[in-house]
This record gives C-alpha cells, sequence and structure tokens, in this order.
C-alpha cells in the first residue's frame, strides 16, 4: 500500500457509551451525560489527559451494555468544555481525535475501559484525482438532498464545501446528514478514506430515496387533507342553499308528526311546535340547534299523559308484599290501606311516605315491591351527596351540557306519568353555594304544588300529582324539618332474630344456593346453623351481613362437593365454625351472681338492642366524679341528675349524707372505643350508685332503662322493642321500663315477650324495690301504704292491647 500513509498508535481509556449517535473526528459533540457509569468515566477522563472513548451501542435501549452490546469501533476524543445540567447531570463538548478499534474492553470500579488501537490513514499523491472526484460527487449530492433534507441548512453545505481532506469531508458531511446512527458507524468503521467515501456515497443515495419518498407521501396526505376539507366546505354550501330552497324538511317533517302524534297537554303542544319553528329557522350545524334539538327530543321523550292502571286488588297486593318480604308489617298495612282508599275512592291523592331505618332492613327493596303490587313502573332516584339545586329542577337549556333534573329524569326512565318513585337516603341531602335541593323538593313533595312541578330544562309545568314517592333515610334527625312536615313518617325497626331467620329460609338461603349452583339434596342447612350464624357471625340491624356469611358458607361447601370430598354437606351449629372460624361476636350474657354496683342497662343502637352493664366504684376521695367509657354530653348529664337524685334520697336510703364530700365516684360503661349517649341509662347508673355506696348486691336477672329526673321519677324512652330483645337474648328474666312505655309492649317481639317479665316504673323506688337483692335487710325506706305502713308488692296488671303471654307487673301500696 503505497498510495496511504498509516500510523497506529495503543492507548487504555475509560469509554462512555452513546446511545443512537455516532462520534466522528475532528467532528465536536456536544452530549449530556447522565448514567452512572458514564459520568464515572467522565470523571476518570477528567482526571487525567481528558482523552475518552466514545463508541455507539449496537441497542440504545440498552441502558447497561456490556463489551456484546457496542460497536467494536469508537472514536478518541478529547473534553473541551463541561457543565452541570439541573437533574444532576453532565453538558459536554467534545472533539474527535482519530478513529479507535477496541481490543479488549473491561469493566474498573463501575465503568468500562478499553484498550485500543488508533488508527490515522492519509492519501498519497497517486490517489488525488480519484479523491478530487468523489469529493465533488459528495457536494453534488449534498446540493441533491438539501432542499428534502430537515436540517441541512447552506451553512452545514458551505462549511462541506471549504473542506479539502477526503476524510475530513466524509466525516463531517456523515456526521451532519446521515439520519440513522447504523448508517454513520458504518462510515466510521471505513478506515480507508476511498473507501469512506465510496461508502458515504452509496448511503447519501439511499438517504435521497428515502427522503424523497417521505416527502411524496407527505404531499400526497397534505392534498387529501385539503381535498378533505373543500369536500367538507362545498357539502355546508350546498347544505346551506337546500335549507334556503326549502329541501331540507324531512327533519322537521318529522318532529311535525312526533309533536302531532304524542298524547301531551295542548299548552305543552304549543310550546314544542314554537319551539320546532325556530329550528326550521336556524342553520344547519349552528349551536342554537344543537339545543333545540335537544330541548325536542327530551319534551317529546316525557310521559306528559302515558298512565299505567292500578291494580286495586287488596288480596293480591297482600300476597305480593308477603312473597317478597317477610316482616315490615306497619309499611305492608299502610300501603295495603293506601290500595283500599284508592279502591274506594279513586281521585284520592297519592300519599307521600318515608321509611326512616337503619340500614338493611329493605327499605328501598320494599319500595320495589310496592310498585310491582301496584302494577306501577318504578324508578329510583339516589340523592346521598347532592348538593346541587340543578340536580332535582335541571339546568336552564341554554348551557353548554344542560340535561333535566333527576324528577323529569325519573319519569322519562319509568315511561309512566304515574311511577313510584323512591327517593333513597333522603337524610344524606347537602348543600352549597349552587343551591339547596331540599328546598327544591319541597314543591316536589307537596301535594298542593307538585301538580305544577316545573323543570329549569322543560320550562313547563309537570303533573306530579299522580307519582306515590316514598322516601328512605337512616336518621331521622338528618332530614330537613320542611321536609317531615310533608311525609307521612314510618319507622323501621331492625329485624329481630325470629324474623332474620325466617328471612333466611324464605329468601336468601334460596337464592345463594341458586347463585352457587347448590340444592337441597347437596347442602343441608339446619335452623340452629343460621340461628349461630345471626348471633355470633353477624352484628347488624339488617340482614347484609347474613347474606355475605351465608355466600361464604355455601362457597365453601360447593369447594368441598367440587373437589369429590363428598356428596353431600350437612352444616349444624356444631360443626359452623369449621366453615366460617371461630365467632366474631360474643353474647351478651347476664352475670352468674348478684354483684356490688354492677348493673344491667339496655341500650338502643342502629344494629339493634345491647345490654349495657354500669359500674360503680366509690372511693375515699375528695368529691371527685369520673367519667369514662366514650360517654356523650346527654349521658354525662344524667350521671350528675344521679347523682344528685342519690344525695337528695341519702338519709332515706341510709347512705351517709356527707358522701359526696368524701368519696370520689367513678362510674364505668365497659367496652370504652364504642361511643356511648342518651338519657335512658339514668335509672341503671342510679342503681348501681345506691348499690356500690350502700354494698346491697343488684340481682344479675334484672335488666333495666328509664330517664331519671332530679326528683326520682322515671320518664319514658324509645327503642323498647330492640332493648326488651337484647334482654332477652342476654338471659335476662326481668325487665323495669317506665310506666310510660306501657303503651309500647304490644310492639315487643312475641319470643321475647313469652320469657320476659315486665315490672312498670313510676319512681326510682319501685326500681330499687325490684332491683337490689335484699331490700329488707338494709335501712332502706321502702314506699309504703299511708294506713297498713306495709311495704309495696307487686300485682299482675292488665293492659289493653298487651299481648296475651306477657307478664305485667305494676307497684302498689
Amino acid at each position: 500500500m503505497n498510495n496511504f500513509i498509516e500510523k497506529a498508535e495503543a492507548m487504555n481509556l475509560p469509554v462512555i457509551p452513546l446511545r443512537g449517535t455516532v462520534a466522528f473526528p475532528a467532528v465536536q459533540m456536544n452530549l449530556t451525560i447522565s448514567r452512572p457509569l458514564s459520568l464515572k468515566a467522565f470523571g476518570e477522563a477528567a482526571t487525567g489527559n481528558s482523552a475518552v472513548l466514545l463508541v455507539a451501542q449496537r441497542d440504545a435501549s440498552v441502558e447497561a451494555p456490556t463489551a456484546k452490546d457496542l460497536f467494536h469501533v469508537g472514536t478518541v476524543c478529547t473534553i473541551k468544555q463541561v457543565s452541570k445540567t439541573p437533574d444532576g447531570g453532565l453538558s459536554a463538548v467534545f472533539e474527535g481525535v482519530c478513529r479507535a478499534k477496541i481490543t479488549e474492553l473491561f469493566e474498573d470500579e463501575g465503568y468500562h475501559r478499553a484498550a485500543v488501537v488508533c488508527k490515522k490513514i492519509s492519501l498519497g499523491t497517486a490517489t488525488t484525482l480519484r479523491a478530487e472526484a468523489m469529493m465533488q460527487e459528495i457536494i453534488n449530492s449534498l446540493n441533491e438532498i438539501q432542499p428534502i433534507h430537515p436540517s441541512l441548512s447552506d451553512e452545514v453545505r458551505a462549511a462541506a464545501t471549504a473542506i479539502k481532506n477526503p476524510g475530513m469531508l466524509s466525516d463531517f458531511v456523515a456526521s451532519s446528514v446521515l439520519l440513522n446512527y447504523r448508517n454513520k458507524q458504518t462510515v466510521l468503521e471505513s478506515i480507508n478514506p476511498l473507501v469512506r467515501m465510496e461508502r458515504l456515497l452509496v448511503l447519501l443515495e439511499e438517504e435521497k430515496d428515502i427522503l424523497s419518498c417521505e416527502a411524496e407521501i407527505h404531499n400526497t396526505v397534505r392534498e387529501k387533507v385539503d381535498e378533505h376539507h373543500k369536500e367538507f366546505f362545498l357539502r355546508e354550501q350546498m347544505r346551506a342553499i337546500q335549507q334556503e330552497l326549502g329541501e331540507d324538511a324531512d327533519e322537521i317533517e318529522e318532529y311535525t308528526e312526533k309533536i302531532e302524534r304524542t298524547a301531551m297537554p295542548g299548552e305543552v303542544r304549543e310550546k314544542l311546535k314554537k319551539e320546532l319553528g325556530k329550528l326550521a329557522k336556524t342553520p344547519f350545524g349552528a349551536a342554537e340547534s344543537v339545543v333545540l334539538r335537544n330541548y325536542l327530543d327530551t319534551c317529546l321523550e316525557i310521559p306528559w299523559e302515558k298512565t299505567t292502571k292500578d291494580k286495586l286488588d287488596v288480596t293480591a297486593a297482600k300476597k305480593v308484599l308477603e312473597a317478597d318480604h317477610f316482616g315490615l308489617d306497619k309499611i305492608k298495612t299502610r300501603i295495603l290501606e293506601y290500595v283500599a282508599v284508592r279502591k274506594l275512592a279513586p281521585d284520592v291523592r297519592n300519599q307521600i311516605l318515608c321509611l326512616v331505618g337503619p340500614p338493611g332492613v329493605g327499605k328501598t327493596s320494599i319500595a320495589a315491591s310496592i310498585a310491582r303490587a301496584l302494577g306501577r313502573k318504578y324508578a329510583r332516584i339516589s340523592l346521598g351527596g347532592v348538593r346541587d339545586e340543578a340536580d332535582v329542577r335541571g339546568h336552564r337549556k341554554t348551557y353548554v351540557g344542560a340535561m333535566p333534573g333527576r324528577i323529569t329524569s325519573a319519569l322519562i326512565s319509568s315511561g309512566s306519568k304515574n311511577p313510584v318513585i323512591v327517593l333513597d337516603e333522603i337524610d344524606k341531602l347537602s348543600h352549597d353555594l349552587h343551591g339547596d335541593p331540599a328546598s327544591a323538593l319541597l314543591e316536589v313533595l307537596d301535594p298542593e304544588q307538585n301538580k305544577y312541578f316545573r323543570d329549569h330544562f322543560v320550562e313547563m309545568p309537570l303533573d306530579l300529582s299522580d307519582c306515590l314517592f316514598i322516601a328512605t333515610a337512616n336518621y331521622y334527625e338528618g332530614i330537613p324539618e320542611a321536609l317531615i312536615d310533608r311525609m307521612e313518617i314510618i319507622e323501621v325497626k331492625p329485624y329481630s332474630r325470629t324474623e332474620k331467620l325466617n328471612i333466611a329460609l324464605r329468601h336468601l338461603i334460596p337464592k345463594q344456593l341458586k347463585r352457587h349452583g347448590l340444592s337441597r339434596r347437596t347442602l343441608s342447612l339446619t335452623d340452629g346453623a343460621v340461628i349461630e350464624m345471626i348471633d355470633g357471625y353477624t352484628r347488624e340491624a339488617g340482614v347484609r351481613n347474613l347474606e355475605r356469611e351465608l355466600a361464604s358458607l355455601f362457597r365453601k361447601c360447593a369447594h368441598r362437593i367440587a373437589e369429590g370430598d363428598c356428596k353431600r354437606v350437612v352444616v349444624t351449629e356444631k360443626n359452623l365454625s369449621e366453615f366460617l372460624g371461630k365467632r366474631k361476636f360474643r353474647p351478651d350474657a347476664e352475670s352468674k351472681k348478684d354483684a356490688v354496683g354492677i348493673v344491667n342497662g339496655l341500650a338502643y343502637t342502629q344494629t339493634g338492642g345491647d345490654l349495657l352493664r354500669v359500674e360503680v366504684l366509690p372511693m375515699d376521695g375528695t368529691g371527685k366524679l369520673e367519667l369514662t367509657g366514650s360517654l356523650g354530653d346527654v349521658m354525662k348529664e344524667s350521671a350528675r341528675i344521679a347523682i344528685s337524685c342519690v344525695r337528695s334520697r341519702a338519709e332515706a336510703l341510709g347512705i351517709p349524707a356527707d358522701f359526696a364530700a368524701k368519696k370520689d365516684l367513678h362510674i364505668h360503661f365497659p367496652e370504652g372505643a364504642i361511643p356511648k349517649d342518651g338519657p335512658s341509662a339514668g335509672v341503671t347508673m342510679f342503681t348501681a350508685l345506691v348499690s356500690a355506696l350502700t354494698g346491697i348486691p343488684v340481682r344479675h336477672d334484672v335488666a333495666m332503662t328509664g330517664e331519671v329526673t332530679l326528683h326520682g321519677n322515671v320518664l319514658p324512652i324509645g327503642g323498647l322493642t330492640e332493648k326488651t330483645m337484647a334482654a332477652y337474648r342476654a338471659g335476662v328474666k326481668t325487665v323495669l321500663i317506665p310506666r310510660d312505655n306501657e303503651r309500647d309492649l304490644d310492639e315487643i317481639d312475641k319470643e321475647a315477650a313469652a320469657g320476659l317479665r315486665f315490672v312498670l316504673c313510676d319512681t326510682v323506688d319501685d326500681v330499687l324495690a325490684t332491683a337490689l337483692a335484699k331490700p329488707e335487710d338494709t335501712a332502706i325506706a321502702l314506699p309504703t301504704c299511708d294506713s297498713a305502713k306495709e311495704p309495696c308488692r307487686d300485682i299482675p296488671l292488665s293492659i289493653p292491647g298487651v299481648p296475651a303471654g306477657i307478664t305485667v307487673l305494676g307497684k302498689v301500696h
């Protein structure tokens, strides 16, 4: 090779891998460095002679390249400038020195180093003419590519023309013009300048063909887009011309036919015809035309005069209600009364009912059954979290995205003028700066006003007087007073254990058997097992968790049968824990012996009733009072009233008069994590105080409830049904209740009534006479008759309306 001058030099350099680009000799490159291995290699080069090897990766997506991921030829560069980037990396300017072939690549403390051989080849005089010809061809190719190249500027072309060295020209053009980094690497690996220029010319020709094809595709797409715009413009012009000539009448005629065919009041028909006239004069595609079409479509969907005929057969309605739900006698009776009245007086107005009760007791589902019993359509409106008046009344039709309110939407979805509309969770209504939805419901739920209800979107009166509205709520206190005044409140009590058992046997078990592919032949579930699930695995007012536990049980039974372990599964109360695990709730049980200062109280909760024990402990001190057990303000006040009542009767009860100054009293309600409040534990705290201060035990088989006054009177309480059921479950034998609650005895559960003895109390003296274990051995002065001076005694009472089997005792002097 006499025509070439070759120089070679061995070096050992740190390596910085490049992604998607290639460095060339005599060409400066600006590079951002962020990878840890590249940063370490750069640091090593910067502390040395500033020389580093830049070599391209074969695959740009590899984050931590190894030897097989790098090309074997790179460029030795020197660092010219460096600065830090905001993300912690480096921005550096490198200048290529020479090509280098890697002979060995190894890792050194977290970065790559390479043993390389640097090669430089210059042309001899014999190849000058051929080199000049090829250099001119490269310049000509640049001139041809420039019009279609995205980044080839006049400055780059001028700089290339000024270069006289063949090798440098090839490197500069490859670096500036070639877009594919693999093509650049091909040029870099060509050590011989003539071979390098030949390869570059081939690559420039390929680049020119690709760019020409891309330009052609781009122009074709642009022409099609322009043609589409032109076509759209012409079609819009043609549509406008047709409207001017009256040729676009199909839509208007269709709306006209619908208006004439739909049954509606005369004023509504005139209003829609007026809006249709506006639509006919509005240009097609205008924003106003969209509003008018939406308005006409909505108004034509409203069942202005379409009704369903009521089924007024009381017997048939009763069968439907009984088939769908067990219990809920108050609601069923009220609906049957409504059916009977409608049968005798068809023009009577629809009633507005509100079912108030804890979650899961069937308020919403009974409403659907009412609709089926009456033969009416059913629509449900969820009001939980609604805080905008427009949700009820709708938006003005001119607003963007306007729609009718929920009442109108319910009529449209039901397709009837007289559906059963359920206003679910009415106690969860909210309000904000957009208005108060509860105020908007005042007109809906007022029989005197809802005949002319106006939706902001419809702008015409809607007759809601034929709708049967049934509202549901969990808490009476959450309903605005103005709405309460317009509704008939029906309280839905928590289910008793007997009711839950019947619901499970009649409804839940058949449904879950079918859902899990089981039958009575493959699964036997005893009543005792169901009762155990009710008592030990659920603690709720309704039956939702009971249904979940049944589903869990049936899944496990289906698993055993599917695996072939058995063909039939029998579940009893004894082996229930094998399927559902240990009991989740321990039963409320009475104490086995009489105790001093410990009294069984009764509490009402949203999940039913609970046995609530009260503990009192007197200690020597200075008269401090300690109340624990997460008590609310009302219960704390009841405790102070009970103490004051004890102080006022201290002498008669045999308690030192100065106990309030020399004794510290601690009143505690166990299960302290559960919040407690209400006045009904007043007699319980009074009895516990008397027992603790006198040392007289309280009977363990007695439970009590009632509010106490400063003068010792016992006032009525609520939730007697649930409280008595809790006492019965706990094994209590005698329940002390206020005399004014005798009117509620006919509503308590029959099972609990048969197993309890009730004592009616007027004052705390009546409570102590029954609750204390041995009142005759103490200094307590019991109420006596004026003549005989004998202690008062219990006598059975006959109270009208109280079911047979309930033992009621009264105090007589």
